[in-house]
């Protein structure tokens, strides 16, 4: 219950808090009556129908393209080895945080960025073409951007739901009546599959269609897309502006929602297609092509997203670097001597909100899985709807309704009221990671330990968390890194007091200096991967002399 009531009370608070004033009823403010003024402003807004468009199209499109590369890959190359190498390519990328691949991404593609440098000999360029690559109107490079983000995760997801479908079966009996692969595991498998991650599937679409720091670095300026729009009147000196924003917000709301209503009718498209299709026996015997397409843009992603990193680090140590000159005319440590002295307060905020909310959500996992075991009761579908709840609801739709809820509070504890919130978004991720090797372990350790006279906490302690320490640190390790990466909640709650390493990242997104932008995208991206390295040496070391221990 205490689990339930902090991932729930915290959204209906927040959306409770985002409605009044949308409404017109925030007494802080002067406003005492209920009205839809607040929603004629808002439709007066210029530029506001083409930011909600903008919105909804790049969630669904990044969402359907992530989950098309997704879905053609594993049918092609499940159960092969080309799957499993690629997996460890693909998997690091969930410690990279959305802010850092997207800095990345830009740098890449700029019209001064590396890809334009590589070809500039072969073409004759002098100097940066006049094209709008990032930022350009239609959100191409946005959704780029999240499809080379959503796809590793939507795929590690799918790869976590494939052993509860029988696989060699299916391939043989595809075979066996000359189904090409892609057909046979479409047929066969993927309407099963499909229902394990689909609440995976539709935080991505909440997600996309609502994202706010990505949009920022890669996204549409004039005008912006719905949530960056939101956070400019959040934002606003003039605080009459907080009831446009309210009123933003429950459009953002209905944008997602109208989002996820057009998903569910192209649920049910895909499925009449796939029964007409499987009905009237069409065999795909050729998919080499489409395989051989989706191994590439998998690579590709892959690639494109380390290469990123790789550029990030190249700036953050870069002294001249003109164009079209492939490297800098010299390497210093100049823009890191003076960042540092600007990075330790935001360093501080992320490490003790990362480290304290990730805690809480192992503990409150643990007890949570242990209770489980006791009751012999999962909660099914209904848990897990309610675990994927904050990744559905738009943040910016309840986070703003909490910041308002604080600051009529009067609390001074920002800092805890950022762990919570932080906490609202860590906990799902955490235990999702660990419910499986928690359910997974052999009780018979325990029914030993119990037949002699231990009691189950004193089990719990010598038993199953030694057993599990791997699985529960690799979940504290993504809890981690999903702390660090988050933009909206952070700035919200902050309120400009409490800054991460994240918020000042995107806040440099504006300016151009890309030696500063380099610094600390890349050290948000070395606090996750030193989380997951801690995840893989420390059991290693605790395990050396017990291999039987490891889990």
């Amino acid at each position: 219950m205490v689990t339930l009531g902090l991932l729930l009370l915290p959204i209906t608070f927040g959306l409770l808090g985002t409605l009044l004033p949308a409404f017109g009823y925030l007494p802080a403010l002067g406003g005492l009556d209920l009205s839809l003024e607040h929603f004629r402003d808002l439709l007066a807004t210029p530029g506001l129908l083409t930011a909600s468009i903008l919105s909804a199209v790049t969630g669904l499109g990044a969402t359907a393209l992530s989950l098309g590369i997704t879905l053609v890959f594993v049918a092609g190359y499940a159960g092969t080895p080309t799957l499993s190498r690629l997996q460890h390519l693909l998997s690091p990328l969930l410690a990279v945080p959305h802010a850092a691949a997207a800095f990345g991404f830009a740098f890449l593609i700029a019209p001064s960025g590396y890809f334009i440098r590589l070809v500039a000999p072969v073409f004759g360029i002098d100097r940066p073409p006049d094209i709008l690559i990032p930022h350009d109107p239609l959100g191409l490079t946005m959704m780029a951007g999240l499809v080379i983000k959503e796809t590793p995760f939507l795929f590690l997801v799918t790869l976590a739901a494939l052993p509860q479908v029988d696989l060699p079966a299916a391939r043989r009996l595809a075979a066996s009546f000359g189904y090409g692969r892609i057909a046979g595991f479409v047929y066969l498998l993927w309407p099963a599959l499909y229902r394990q991650i689909r609440f995976a599937v539709y935080a991505v679409i909440a997600y996309s269609s609502s994202v706010v720091d990505v949009a920022l670095i890669l996204g549409p300026n004039l005008p912006g897309t719905l949530a960056t729009r939101l956070v400019q009147w959040m934002n606003d000196p003039d605080l009459s502006a907080r009831f446009l924003a309210s009123a933003g917000a429950v459009l953002q709301l209905a944008v997602t929602l109208g989002v996820l209503l057009a998903w569910f009718g192209l649920e049910r498209l895909g499925s009449i297609v796939l029964g007409l299709s499987r009905e009237r026996g069409r065999r795909f015997v050729r998919d080499q092509l489409p395989r051989l397409m989706s191994v590439l843009v998998v690579v590709l992603i892959g690639c494109v997203v380390f290469a990123g990193l790789g550029i990030l680090a190249m700036w953050s140590l870069a002294g001249l670097w003109q164009f079209p000159d492939l490297l800098p005319q010299s390497l210093t440590l100049r823009s890191w001597m003076n960042a540092l002295p600007r990075i330790a307060d935001p360093l501080v905020t992320t490490l003790v909100t990362g480290l304290a909310s990730t805690l809480l959500a192992i503990l409150l996992t643990i007890g949570c899985l242990e209770r489980e075991l006791q009751t012999g009761q999962s909660g099914g579908d209904k848990a897990l709807l309610l675990l994927y709840f904050p990744l559905i609801v738009p943040q910016v739709a309840f986070v703003f309704g909490l910041q308002l809820l604080f600051i009529g509070s009067g609390s001074e504890y920002r800092l805890a009221a950022l762990v919570l919130v932080h906490l609202v978004f860590v906990l799902p991720y955490v235990f999702l990671s660990l419910a499986d090797p928690w359910r997974a372990l052999d009780r018979r350790y325990e029914i030993i330990a119990t037949g002699l006279g231990r009691s189950r906490f004193s089990v719990l302690l010598s038993i199953r968390l030694p057993m599990l320490v791997r699985p529960i640190l690799t979940a504290a390790a993504v809890g981690f890194a999903v702390s660090v990466g988050q933009y909206l909640p952070t700035l919200l709650i902050g309120e400009g007091r409490l800054s991460t390493i994240t918020t000042e990242a995107v806040a440099l997104a504006s300016g151009n200096n890309r030696r500063v932008i380099g610094v600390y995208a890349l050290l948000q991206t070395i606090l996750p991967f030193l989380a997951f390295a801690l995840a893989i040496l420390v059991p290693a070391v605790l395990h050396r002399n017990r291999r039987e221990m490891r889990v």
